[in-house]
């Protein structure tokens, strides 16, 4: 009986069998371990265009306000303005303010005593109002022309106002209307002069009135206006040299805004000024003529 010839596993044809079995069983695993590798780069390629598409996302801005602060209100007219308009006024009556650089307003009230022949009552009053820019609300100036606009209506709509007339005045910041009205209390006749004016992001009101009391003569509303116009004029030069020529705008383009021109501004923004001119100078003129 012949027996089979048993291959010597290390013969030539043998290692050649070998080697081809085992290129057979790699290959798959090489291309399945290529395969997972270019799965797991794609992932980290979509995730970094992802966040570089973020990052490349432009943050809001707005163009950044150009006034940073405010006058001292008391010190907006000079000397030789308030003896012309409240000739017996012996100071300022600053209002208050949780925030100086973004509001403020000073009064004054003057009551010349001719005797039997009675007095002539004056009464001033200017506000400021700052508006900051406002990534949400917009520019401050813009915002400032929303009030400046709002204000004007509501002196137009003065209550118990009569013979109320409006107009636009020139050389006043960037924009300034003037409003005249009569008012009639128990003291006697109220002319009633307002001046609202816009330069940049702040908004100034010039409140002025007189009155002929215990029998003296109404004053003259053309003079009263002209008085009411010089001083707007002087408080917004006022506002434009404390910022100093071409100032700096007023904190970052992008930043957010003081609590200033937010809705709190708007709440107090006048304060006594422009809200009830005439209540405050009737109440003014009662405690004048008492002493006189």
């Amino acid at each position: 009986m012949q027996r089979r010839v048993q291959r010597d596993p290390r013969s030539p044809r043998a290692k050649r069998l070998t080697r081809v079995l085992v290129c057979a069983v790699a290959v798959p695993l090489v291309a399945a371990g290529c395969s997972s590798d270019s799965g797991s780069d794609d992932g980290k390629d979509k995730g970094a265009s992802a966040s570089a598409s973020q990052s490349a996302s432009p943050s809001p801005t707005v163009r950044a306000a150009a006034y940073g602060t405010l006058p001292k209100p008391c010190e907006v007219l000079s000397e030789k303005t308030l003896d012309d308009l409240v000739p017996k006024a012996k100071s300022g009556k600053e209002g208050s303010s949780d925030d100086v650089s973004t509001r403020g307003s000073c009064s004054w009230s003057s009551l010349d005593n001719n005797g039997v022949k009675g007095s002539q009552f004056r009464w001033l009053n200017v506000s400021l109002l700052r508006f900051d820019s406002d990534t949400t609300r917009g520019a401050g100036d813009e915002l400032a022309q929303e009030y400046y606009d709002k204000q004007v209506r509501d002196v137009q709509s003065a209550e118990g106002a009569k013979g109320t007339k409006s107009e636009p005045v020139g050389g006043t910041g960037d924009e300034a209307t003037a409003v005249r009205y009569e008012l009639k209390k128990k003291e006697g006749t109220f002319k009633q002069q307002t001046v609202v004016a816009r330069v940049e992001n702040v908004v100034v009101t010039v409140d002025y009135n007189g009155a002929g009391l215990a029998g003296d003569k109404t004053p003259d509303a053309d003079d009263l206006m002209k008085d009411a116009q010089k001083a707007a004029e002087e408080a917004v030069g006022s506002v434009t040299k404390v910022n100093g020529t071409g100032a700096a705008p007023s904190g970052s383009a992008s930043a957010s805004p003081s609590k200033s021109a937010s809705g709190s501004a708007s709440k107090s923004a006048s304060g006594s000024a422009s809200k009830s001119p005439s209540e405050s100078a009737s109440k003014s003129a009662s405690k004048a003529s008492s002493k006189s």
